[in-house]
């Protein structure tokens, strides 16, 4: 979460905790992110990440989810969330250093939710399998292997 109240911090973005009617976790206008004050530390790391993404990749008023555009919006400020808590060099470091989905997202700081959100993200993103760098991911069920010369593609 440092890193992101540091990029907040940069680009002149308030950060406040209050209470939010709702069910509303976060809400990102005007350079104000408000978190809602009962959010466990990894909740508030990931509405963080999300309200970011609205401050870099949204404009206007998206409340009315009932609206294509806004919900595109909205879609649009949760992947860059996911790219900055768990890109996929971050989700294979924590695969190589933990032993099960909890445990990794605890790893990568995030909700159970969230890393089931960046399964689905890079699901449709890659497809569930695919080449990155020198790693053959497998996103369901998680699995990534090494690429060696006699496993190459």
């Amino acid at each position: 979460m440092n890193k992101l109240m540091r990029l907040a911090e940069k680009n002149n973005i308030e950060i406040i905790e209050m209470r939010l009617a709702g069910n509303l976790k976060g809400l990102y206008a005007d350079n104000t992110i408000a978190l809602r004050k009962d959010l466990s530390g990894r909740e508030k790391n990931c509405m963080l990440a999300e309200e970011l993404g609205h401050h870099f990749t949204t404009y206007g008023d998206i409340l009315d989810q009932t609206d294509t555009c806004n919900r595109k919006q909205e879609l649009k400020a949760r992947a860059w969330g996911i790219e900055a808590l768990a890109n996929l060099d971050l989700l294979i470091e924590g695969y190589f250093n933990t032993y099960d989905s909890s445990e990794l997202a605890e790893y990568l700081d995030i909700t159970d939710e969230f890393l089931v959100d960046c399964i689905k993200y890079y699901t449709a993103k890659y497809g569930n399998v695919f080449k990155y760098k020198d790693y053959i991911v497998q996103l369901s069920p998680l699995k990534i292997i090494e690429e060696t010369e006699e496993l190459a593609l």
